[in-house]
């Protein structure tokens, strides 16, 4: 991870910028959260069902919300971000909401150095593991947190959206579906506010599928199951159609858009 430390500064500092323009943001509408507002999907809470008293811990969780929600539904809550602004306002809601979660800032391949204990529930949500150069490190540390008979759940954005430069709100096919060289982007604002003025400067890495599944199977994970769909609950890629579901998808649907992934520590 050494040779990372320049990109995952930059995306520090980038992820740092975001968290004040994502906190006023109508997408993460944080004054309806205060209020009770769930920022959890169905696809979240149709797989991991009835939380409470469980330990569960969120990968990435920018300034906590979803940690939070699960935290209201009883769960025992513990989140990690790279970020120390997201961590620092994540902090401040749970004070100010009267709940018991705990919030830990690292970059997310060193929670072992900082998270010792073991949990039933490992969480991470939309748009995590493209920070991430190698995810075999991150399979083995999903289940070396993980309790025997614990799951690990996710729910992500499709490899194939990746594959896109969205820039000047077109399309254009640039990038590899499994491709290891970085991916440097630098565009003005922010999936949550387009019209912000902050420059996000990002270094990320592509998945496909596969090395997603093998990192968690090598690490010793089994797979319940695997499922990809067309539509998305964000409207944060150009030209997206709202459907009858209150989803957004691509105006052909050619391709997926995102995927929900749920393991098991046998």
């Amino acid at each position: 991870m050494t040779s990372h430390k320049k990109y995952f500064e930059v995306n520090k500092d980038t992820w740092n910028e975001k968290v004040k323009v994502h906190a006023k943001s109508a997408m993460y509408d944080l004054e309806a959260f205060k209020k009770g507002k769930s920022s959890l999907m169905s696809y979240e809470l149709n797989a991991l069902g009835d939380v409470k008293e469980k330990l569960l811990l969120h990968l990435q969780c920018h300034f906590g919300q979803d940690t939070l929600s699960w935290s209201r539904l009883g769960a025992k809550c513990v989140g990690v971000d790279l970020s120390d602004e997201g961590i620092a306002l994540a902090n401040k809601l749970n004070d100010e909401l009267q709940l018991d979660a705990e919030f830990v800032c690292c970059n997310v391949l060193d929670t072992p150095k900082y998270v010792k204990e073991t949990f039933d529930i490992v969480f991470t949500s939309y748009g995590v593991i493209g920070w991430l150069p190698d995810l075999k490190p991150w399979g083995k540390m999903i289940a070396e947190r993980l309790k025997p008979g614990g799951v690990f759940y996710m729910v992500e954005f499709h490899p194939i959206v990746w594959m896109f430069d969205y820039a000047n709100d077109k399309q254009e096919m640039k990038y590899g579906y499994m491709q290891n060289e970085v991916i440097y982007e630098e565009y003005e604002g922010t999936y949550a506010n387009q019209d912000s003025k902050m420059i996000s400067k990002e270094y990320g890495w592509n998945h496909g599928l596969s090395e997603v599944i093998n990192a968690l199977t090598e690490a010793g994970l089994h797979i319940d199951y695997l499922n990809e769909y067309n539509e998305s609950p964000y409207d944060v890629l150009p030209n997206l159609v709202k459907t009858e579901s209150g989803m957004y998808a691509t105006k052909d649907q050619l391709y997926p858009l995102i995927f929900e992934l749920r393991v098991r520590k046998i």
